[in-house]
Formats: C-alpha cells, structure tokens, sequence
C-alpha cells in the first residue's frame, strides 16, 4: 500500500472582509496524495486553487483564517499548530510552496546565494555558508542550472531563469510535498516546456515525494499530474484521472472548462470552442443548492434549492451533481450531435 504524503480532511478557510464578512474560499475541501503521484488542481479565477495552497501549508496570516478541518503530512497533524513552530518545523522541510509571479519572489537586492544563506540558516543557525555554497551548486547542476547563476543577482537572469532557480529554492531542504502554484504562466512557450520538465526530474530524482501542481489550464495538467482536481467556488466539483478529467469530464463545469480551451492533444483538437455563461458566485453570500446552477445548462429546479453532496462512480473518481452519471453521459451525446448537424 502507498505511503500517503499529504491527507486533507473537511478542510474549510475563510477570509474575513474589512467588514467582518466571511468569505469561505475554501469550502470542505478533503483530498489525498500519495508518495511518487502527483495532483493537479484545475479551475477558473477566483475558484479557490491559490488559497487552498496557502492554507495546505497551515501558515495562516489576516486575512484568512483557519476555520476547521485536518491537514496531514506523512502522518503528522499541522493543523492548528503554532505559526513560529510551523515556520521552523514544517515549512521548507516537510511542504514547500512556488507561488504565482515566482519570478518576482526572490530579493533583486541580493545575489542567489545570498538569498539560498537566509532560506537555510532560517532552520539551521550552525550550517557554514561554505556548506551551504556547496550544497545548492550540487542541486542547481543535478537540475541543469549552471553554478554561475548562485553568484548572479535576479536582474540578470531571464524569466525562465528566474523560475526555474526558485523552483531549486523550494525544494533545498527536501519537502515531502511541493506545491506549485501556477508555474508556468507568464512564460514563453520554450521555458514553460523546461519549467516542466524540472518539475518532473524532482519527482524522478527523489527530491520530492509528491507533488500538487496548479493551474487554470486543465489540459496543461494531462502532461504532468497523475489525477486532476476541479475546483469551482471554493468546493470541489470533480476528482479523477488525468485521463478521465481531460478526456471524458462528467461535471458540467469541468465540461465546460474543458471546452472553453484550444487543447492539441489528439482527439480534442477538432472541438469546437464553447464559453461559460454568466459569472461564479459572490462567496459572501453563497447560493443555497449547486453553486453552478446559474451556469449550468442542466440545471434543474431542485438544483437551487438542495445541498448537492459529493458522488462516487468507482475507482476514486468523484463529481458534485444530481445527476447520475447516465444521464450527464446521455445529456451530453445529446449536445455533441446537435453540434454535428
């Protein structure tokens, strides 16, 4: 049986406005994964994917906070643990984080290695800056970035550069989990290819156990994750293979994120493009049924009025609808062969 890395239980996180309004981003939220596999998280703006990341490392600042729920690394519980011991014991050794604009993380004050001193004497005072000189070419050279880039300031790298050294930045004090967070965006098509296949090499290598990638671009996910997730409104609306998310998706909204995209790979790239009416909720006020009844072409009065619970359809995959997997099946040969005619 796997070792499981990384368990998330009923894990809710809320911001709380200027005007003491809740917004719950992060709503019941329960995901696993395992050592050696890796999880994408797909969803439009605003779906939740970026707060789940902050909130998976347990590291809360205002304003968001932790409302209830488990998050479980290797077997040790960080839910509610104290930010100083967070930061000391589990930030950097036992999860790590590439944020969004990765790029702009690092100090353009400082040369690389200046910055790779504080990240790792910020959990060991005694290790000498020779050592830790040492240990990153080591790391930068296994990942093809050339020893010269330690001595150079971040001005004078490109922004694949840039990306690819804080990627080598995360993972210096070997995370169990990495978590990236769009790392790819903003990037030409040639340095999101080498992004990429960094990612993967981590995982190849055994510098990290598991890994969560996220991102807006659901087919981008087919080529570098195991299982995908799909998020909408702070809820998760679909979970299963990559293969099954990208290629055969049952919730409407995963339908329909798939099909608002250009995506080459074979079998999809004759689709014809479709767009998402309307806009996601307002999560002050969240609806009462299905928070993508409004959207939803499908919809059916009951829709807005009940709580619509998580549905298992064997192997672990998993969809947020009331209707069963035959009749979105049915619902959508129906769409597809009025588009044929």
């Amino acid at each position: 049986m796997a070792n499981v890395m990384l368990e998330v239980k009923d894990l809710t996180t809320k911001y709380i406005t200027r005007f003491q309004e809740d917004v719950y981003a992060v709503d019941h939220v329960s995901l696993k994964v395992e050592e050696g596999k890796s999880l994408g998280i797909a969803g439009e703006s605003g779906c939740g994917k970026s707060t789940l990341a902050l909130s998976l490392m347990g590291y809360y600042f205002p304003p968001l906070y932790y409302t209830s729920g488990d998050i479980v690394i290797d077997g040790r519980n960080i839910s509610g643990m104290r930010p100083d011991e967070v930061r000391k014991s589990i930030l950097g050794r036992e999860i790590a984080y590439i944020p969004q604009a990765a790029m702009n993380a690092l100090n353009p004050t400082q040369k690389i290695i200046h910055f790779i001193e504080d990240v790792i004497q910020a959990h060991d005072l005694y290790v000498t800056k020779k050592d830790i000189y040492e240990r990153a070419r080591i790391l930068f050279e296994t990942l093809g970035l050339p020893a010269e880039v330690l001595q150079k300031y971040p001005v004078e790298l490109s922004g694949g550069m840039k990306q690819r050294t804080v990627i080598a930045v995360s993972v210096l004090l070997l995370p169990k989990v990495l978590i990236a967070d769009e790392p790819s965006s903003a990037l030409d098509v040639t340095s999101q290819k080498m992004v990429i296949k960094m990612l993967r090499q981590l995982m190849e290598i055994g510098l990290i156990s598991s890994m969560i990638f996220i991102t807006h671009e659901l087919p981008l996910l087919y080529n570098v994750t195991d299982d995908i997730m799909v998020m909408y409104a702070g809820q998760i609306v679909e979970k299963g293979t990559s293969e099954e998310a990208v290629f055969d998706p049952l919730h409407p909204y995963s339908k329909g994120l798939m099909g608002s995209i250009i995506v080459p790979e074979k079998g999809l790239r004759d689709v014809k493009l479709t767009a998402i009416p309307g806009v996601p909720p307002n999560l002050k006020k969240p609806p009462a049924g299905c928070r993508f009844a409004e959207r939803c072409k499908l919809a059916k009065p009951e829709c807005f009025a009940m709580t619509i619970p998580l549905r298992e359809v064997g192997g672990g995959r998993i969809y947020r609808c009331i209707l069963s997997e035959e009749e979105l099946r049915e619902a959508y040969a129906r769409e597809a062969d009025q588009h044929a005619r």
